[in-house]
């Protein structure tokens, strides 16, 4: 088939990759501009647009597509299908209406719960027991197509958002060649959403990064893995900022108070509203990322209160 890839960051890297190795005539890749980032602000490409480069395929990075010259140059290229992976863009009617197949998406939910902004970190923060990808016909109303095809991820209690968006980016690709094989098969079936079941992963922000330890023990693991790898759970050690990557729940119960912590040599573990954190993985300001073990090296903490 004759596609327009549109996608932007590391996530949607497989499913451009997956349909390179597919042989489909891919004519273009759109991506979002170059952006500045690091200590020194420079300018820097897209994953997308890296691997597009590779394979010599024309390139196109517009602030938006609803310009006039913008939308021909789209629908100049007479495509069967555009595929739209975390591409960032709100997609007009008339680039939803140009190619003959309509255009498709690589969700990373199973819609409809979780339709929006952090469907991952959602899922991981409410504590689904799985979540995957949905490949699904895009229309105007965010995330409200009909599905197309659904990849499952079983989430274990070890997984940070940032373990399960690695897994998602693969099977995105993977659902991806299952709903282009039965397109060009004539056997594709279109499942519309139930609009009762609909919830909405609200956008990340850095308030919620900022841990009660009055909450349970399940709950804030949950959050710390959700928000790993951004804006990483924290609470305030001696006035500084302690980013927490990574923790478990320890099935016991204390008589400390909520945010107080015991300690050994190896291990680091703070009382909650009910039940223990054990942390396993910390980070103050300035410094790096460290297992809990490295910084009790350097570090006694019993009975200190994390606030």
């Amino acid at each position: 088939m004759k596609i327009i890839f549109a996608g932007t960051p590391e996530f949607a890297v497989p499913s451009l990759q997956k349909l390179i190795d597919l042989g489909h005539e891919i004519c273009a890749v759109y991506t979002q501009p170059d952006r500045p980032s690091g200590r020194g602000q420079h300018l820097h490409p897209p994953p997308v647009k890296i691997l597009a480069l590779a394979h010599n395929i024309p390139v196109f990075q517009p602030l938006t597509l609803k310009i006039e010259d913008k939308l021909q140059t789209l629908q100049a290229f007479n495509a069967d299908l555009m595929v739209v992976i975390a591409y960032g863009m709100i997609l007009p009617q008339a680039v939803l209406d140009s190619p003959r197949l309509g255009c498709i998406n690589g969700h990373g939910s199973l819609l409809p719960r979780w339709r929006g902004a952090a469907p991952i970190q959602r899922a991981v923060i409410e504590g689904d027991e799985e979540t995957g990808v949905t490949i699904m016909q895009i229309v105007k109303k965010l995330d409200a197509g009909d599905m197309l095809h659904k990849e499952i991820y079983a989430i274990k209690p070890t997984d940070t958002s940032a373990i399960v968006h690695d897994e998602l980016s693969q099977l995105s690709a993977m659902g991806l060649e299952k709903v282009l094989s039965q397109i060009e098969n004539g056997t594709l079936h279109a499942e519309p959403q139930d609009e009762n079941l609909v919830t909405y992963a609200a956008k990340l922000t850095k308030e919620e990064a900022v841990i009660d330890w009055t909450q349970s023990a399940e709950t804030l693991v949950r959050k710390i893995h959700g928000l790993n790898p951004w804006p990483v759970a924290h609470t305030l050690y001696n006035g500084l900022v302690m980013k927490i990557w990574n923790a478990e729940v320890l099935n016991e119960s204390t008589d400390l108070l909520a945010g107080q912590v015991r300690c050994t040599h190896k291990t680091l573990d703070v009382a909650t509203g009910e039940g223990v954190v054990r942390i396993h993985e910390l980070q103050l300001p300035n410094g790096k990322r460290m297992s809990a073990t490295a910084f009790l090296a350097a570090h006694d903490l019993n009975g200190v209160q994390f606030g």
